[in-house]
C-alpha cells in the first residue's frame, strides 16, 4: 500500500482522466480498494463502516457533525465503529480516553464534548492527567473512570491499536473503511474534487460514503 502522499498524488492524476463525482463514486478517484481486505462484521444486510480518527485532528472535528448525523440516519443500514488512531503509539492518552469512555458507556454523551474541549475550549486531552480531570469535571465518577482506565479490557484494546492501523494501512485521519475493503477520506475526495472548502469537502466525503454503502449493500 503506498503512502498517503503517493496515494493522493496518484488519485490526482487519475482525476485528470476520470470524472470525479461524490454522487457516483469512481474507483481510484473518490475511493480506493485496500490492498489487503480485512474481515468485516456481518449482521444481515448491514454494511460495516469504520472511522479512524483522532480528537486533536481538525479535519476529524469538521467531519464529525456531518458523519454523526449520517450514522444516526442510517443506523438500520450500517454497523458503525470508531477507532482512535494512537498518535503516540500504544500509550496514547487520547485513544486511552476514548476507549475508557466506550467501556463506561459514555461515548454518546461525551464524544462530541471531547472534540469541543480540544478545538474550542483548548483543553489538552493529549495529556493523561488533563484527560482524566476533564472526564471527572464532565460528570464521570472518578473511581469508576480510573477503574475503567486501568482495566485489562481497555489496556488490551489500547495495545492492539497499532496492529489494527497496520492491518488497514491507515496513515492519516479521518479515514473511512467500508466493508473491510474500500477506503475513502476527505484527502482522497479532495484529490478529485479540487476547490471545495472544508465544510463542503466533509459533505462530499459523506456523500461518497453513502453511495459506497449503497453499492456494497446491493451485493449482499
Amino acid at each position: 500500500m503506498p503512502s498517503l502522499r503517493i496515494l493522493v498524488a496518484a488519485l490526482g492524476l487519475a482525476a485528470a482522466t476520470a470524472f470525479a463525482s461524490p454522487a457516483d463514486p469512481k474507483l481510484g478517484v473518490d475511493y480506493v480498494q485496500l490492498a489487503s481486505p480485512q474481515a468485516a462484521q456481518v449482521v444481515g444486510k448491514k454494511v460495516e463502516v469504520i472511522e479512524f480518527f483522532m480528537y486533536h485532528c481538525p479535519h476529524c472535528y469538521v467531519l464529525e457533525p456531518t458523519l454523526a448525523e449520517w450514522v444516526k440516519k442510517n443506523a438500520d443500514k450500517v454497523i458503525f465503529k470508531r477507532v482512535h488512531m494512537p498518535f503516540r503509539g500504544a500509550t496514547d492518552p487520547e485513544a486511552h480516553l476514548y476507549l475508557t469512555l466506550e467501556a463506561l458507556g459514555k461515548l454518546e454523551e461525551l464524544h462530541p464534548k471531547a472534540f469541543k474541549a480540544m478545538h474550542v475550549e483548548r483543553v489538552n486531552l493529549a495529556n493523561e492527567q488533563v484527560a482524566q480531570d476533564w472526564a471527572v469535571k464532565n460528570g464521570v465518577d472518578k473511581a469508576k473512570f480510573l477503574d475503567a482506565w486501568n482495566s485489562f479490557g481497555v489496556m488490551t484494546k489500547l495495545k492492539r491499536l497499532p496492529a489494527t492501523l497496520a492491518a488497514y494501512k491507515v496513515e492519516s485521519v479521518p479515514t473511512l473503511i467500508i466493508d473491510g475493503r474500500l477506503m475513502t477520506s476527505p484527502a482522497v475526495v479532495d484529490a478529485g474534487n479540487k476547490g471545495m472548502n472544508e465544510a463542503a469537502l466533509s459533505k462530499a466525503t459523506i456523500e461518497v460514503l453513502d453511495n459506497l454503502v449503497k453499492k456494497v449493500a446491493a451485493t449482499k
